[in-house]
This record gives structure tokens, C-alpha cells and sequence, in this order.
């Protein structure tokens, strides 16, 4: 074994993360699902949503390291992958940004969209009033 082999490289942390392109999700999607995972791995599974070349998944793995969304460890002549930042958090983010950039902080009309558009499950509804009852509950305005 070499001196680099089980090695973790992290990616240098930023105090605000670059936003995720599509293409972007796309992997860390995959990744959130399987990780540790390598290169070829998320090939393989990117594949079947997308007409992608290997070079495409490994520049985007790059370029994901790089701004911090990705961490790698390398094991042998592999590199396995791992999410850097939690999918909550990275939900919880593009969420934010979107109400924020889009809908000036409104709930509504991302709520009625949804509802309108891809229509509201019972389970759906279910998640929302116990939302709605727990903000309540704690105090919230």
C-alpha cells in the first residue's frame, strides 16, 4: 500500500457554497443515493438519465471537489466519492434561494403552483397540516 492510498482528501470548505447547476444535482443525486462511489459507478447510474460521455461525469466531479460540494478518498488507482454536504442542506439552500430570488420570501404562490400544476397527494396534505400544526405549536407567527 502507498502512503496515498485510504488517503481522504476533503475539498476546501467555503463559507458559501456556489450554487449547484443542473447538471450539478443530477450527480449529487446519485451520489447522495450510493456513496462512496466511484467515478465509474456514477457514470453508469447519470447514464440512464442523460446522453453523457465518462469525460463529462469526471469534469463534473472535478469541478464539484473543487467547489466544495464532493469529497474524495482515494483507494488505489480509484478515487470513491462522497457527498460533502448533506442533501437536506442542500435542499434547504436552493429552496431558500429560490423563494428568495423568485417569490420575494412567499410561500403561497410556490404552494398553490404545486398544487395547481402537479396537484397535492393525501399524504402530501397530510405532511403540510402537521407543518402547519407544529409551527403553530411552537409559536410560530
Amino acid at each position: 500500500m502507498n502512503r496515498h492510498e485510504g488517503d481522504v482528501r476533503m475539498s476546501k470548505r467555503r463559507k458559501r457554497l456556489p450554487r449547484l447547476s443542473e447538471s450539478e444535482w443530477a450527480v449529487m443525486k446519485v451520489v447522495w443515493e450510493g456513496a462512496p462511489m466511484a467515478a465509474r459507478d456514477i457514470y453508469a447510474q447519470v447514464a440512464q438519465q442523460r446522453d453523457w460521455a465518462y469525460s463529462t461525469v469526471k469534469t463534473l466531479l472535478r469541478r464539484m471537489v473543487a467547489k466544495g460540494w464532493l469529497d474524495y478518498r482515494r483507494v488505489g488507482n480509484s478515487f470513491l466519492y462522497r457527498a460533502a454536504v448533506p442533501r437536506t442542506r442542500a435542499v434547504r439552500r436552493a429552496v431558500r434561494d429560490f423563494s428568495s430570488s423568485v417569490l420575494d420570501g412567499l410561500l403561497a404562490p410556490f404552494v398553490a403552483y404545486y398544487a395547481e400544476e402537479k396537484g397535492l397527494s393525501p399524504d402530501d396534505l397530510a405532511q403540510l397540516e402537521e407543518i402547519i400544526r407544529q409551527h403553530r405549536k411552537s409559536g410560530g407567527d
